[in-house]
Formats: structure tokens, sequence, C-alpha cells
């Protein structure tokens, strides 16, 4: 319903309007107030890069904030992250991440990105402290942000935006009357737009994600996806379609799709009840992080990259780097 309403292609948003002028007139305000330096912003001695999305719902930001962390590693640069840790709740904060960090504590995102990444990962609510726990507790040369673009009281170096490359910016409104926590102008100011499906725009930096292997929760065994038989999927990510749209693009045809909130909670039983016996359970990498501690041995997930593609990426890359090696 949501995204039917998102798109326009239902006319029930125009009652919300009143909401989402009082919405972008707020953050506007918050904006205005600091760039006119009525609001202090705070700066973090190394380089920061903000990686976030101008619309709510799943983008394919995580992935890129991966992508983007493996680079620069390669490049000889320590990177740290931080985030704001959604959907999970810490008995403090700022908390550093460990290998025995639960999703329930972090979130399931920042978990999931310091487990493919093993670079040191923040989560505070407020992410200036999630930057100082970080520099207290690591050497890093630069720092990435996931989410946090309307987050302006940390000062950033790089902005970077990341667009569904087929939904876009649906009826272009505000939240809630539309998908936007800021106008598709606000494009006009960041550095590097990066458009992840459909078709990228002269100036936007083109990106799709790659699928892997299945792997198995329990086991870490590996197989083609094709290879799994009576697969049920399921995705509790911003945009699950997407998830199921790319099964069906490597030439697996769930037996049923199930889709739930983004960060939902899972449970043994919930799952289990989902699928029947010589069914599989195909889920994505992010839902698989919350899932390890009580998955069966029919239970899988479909891990994904981020591919990038463009002399733009590169240079990119290239800026950061500099921006580090300056700092």
């Amino acid at each position: 319903m949501i995204e039917r309403l998102w798109s326009g292609k239902c006319g029930g948003w125009r009652l919300l309007l009143p909401f989402s002028l009082l919405y972008g007139a707020m953050t506007a305000l918050i904006r205005w107030s600091y760039r006119t330096g009525l609001r202090r912003r705070w700066r973090a001695p190394v380089p920061v890069v903000v990686v976030g999305n101008l619309t709510a719902g799943g983008n394919g930001k995580t992935p890129v904030v991966i992508w983007l962390t493996e680079q620069l590693q390669q490049r000889g640069l320590r990177v740290g992250v931080v985030s704001r840790g959604y959907g999970g709740k810490a008995a403090h904060y700022p908390l550093l991440l460990d290998e025995q960090t639960l999703t329930a504590e972090a979130g399931d995102e920042p978990v999931l990105i310091h487990q493919r990444t093993g670079v040191p990962v923040a989560v505070a609510p407020r992410r200036v402290e999630a930057v100082k726990a970080l520099l207290a507790a690591s050497p890093v040369d630069v720092i990435v942000t996931d989410d946090g673009l309307q987050h302006y009281a940390l000062q950033r170096d790089i902005e970077v935006v990341v667009v569904d490359g087929m939904r876009r910016f649906g009826n272009g409104w505000w939240l809630p009357a539309g998908p936007m926590r800021e106008r598709a102008s606000r494009l006009d100011s960041v550095d590097a737009v990066i458009v992840n499906g459909g078709v990228a725009n002269s100036g936007e930096i083109a990106m799709h994600l790659q699928p892997g292997q299945a792997v198995n929760l329990l086991s870490g065994a590996t197989c083609p996806v094709t290879d799994l038989c009576q697969v049920v999927a399921m995705a509790g990510i911003g945009h699950p379609p997407r998830f199921f749209a790319t099964l069906r693009s490597l030439g697996v045809t769930p037996v049923s799709e199930i889709a739930y909130a983004d960060h939902h909670a899972y449970t043994a039983q919930e799952l289990t009840a989902t699928i029947a016996p010589g069914q599989a359970l195909l889920m994505t990498e992010k839902d698989a992080v919350k899932c390890r501690a009580f998955a069966a041995e029919d239970w899988w997930y479909l891990p994904v990259t981020a591919q990038l593609d463009g002399r733009q990426s590169q240079q990119l890359l290239e800026t950061i780097s500099n921006l580090a090696r300056a700092r």
C-alpha cells in the first residue's frame, strides 16, 4: 500500500500533504541552523564520508558502505565505520562492536558490515559520540558513516547518495505523503550519486548488486542458488521485492515469497513454520546475521556485492584517499 501511495499511483497521498509540508519545513530549518552556525557542527580529525539516501526504504546503501570500505582498505587506508544502529538496543552508547556483539544490541546492518569487512564499527544515536569512541579505540585514517546524510551535527568531507534506480523518488514529496527525507534538489550539493539498478543519468555512478553463491547458515557450505530445491524466499529489508526479483533473474522460482518489515526481529518458531519438509529457506545476508544463532540445516542466505561502473567511482576513491593522506 505504501509503495503505491508514494509512487503516486493512488491519490491518497494528497491527504497527507499538510504533514509533509511540516516535515519539510522542520528538516529545512534544521539544515539552515547548521549552515548558518546557529547550531555547531563537530569536525573529526580524519575525513568523514557519509553514505546516505534521500528516500525512506532500502536503496542498497549498506552494500555501498561495504564496497567503499573494502576499496579503501585495498588502497592501504585504515577504515572505521559508524552507524545509528537502527533496530538495536544496547545497554550503553556508544557501542564498539566485537565478534560477540548481537544484532539485538547493535542492529543488523552494523553487525553485517563488521562481519564482512572486519573493520572497527561503532554505533550510537548521536554519530559524533560514535566517531569519538571509534577514534579513541582504533587508529583510523578515514571514517565511513552508514546513513546519516541528514545528521548535520557531524561535519562531513564527502557526501555520497545512493538512489534506487527503479523507484527513484516516487511522487517527489516529503514523508509521509511521499518517500523523500529531502527534496531531489539536494543531489546538486553532494559529491557523488550512486544509482542502484535501472539507468544512471549523466554524472551518476551506475551500480548493480552481484549475487554470490548460496551459503548455509549452519555449516557455511556454498552452492549455486539454482541447486536449492523448493525454495521459500524471505526478506526483511527496506525493499523486499528487489531480493525476490534477483532470485527470479537467477532462474529461481520460489515456492513462496515472504516479506517482513525492515529490521524485523525473527524467532526460530516463526521461521521454522514458513517451510515444509524438503524445502529450503533462502534469505538475505542482512537477515542471516539475525538468524545464525537458531538456524536449521536447510536455511541459506544469498550474499550480494556492489559492483560500481566507470571512471567516476575510481575518482571518488582517489578523492577520499587524497583527503585521508593529506589530513
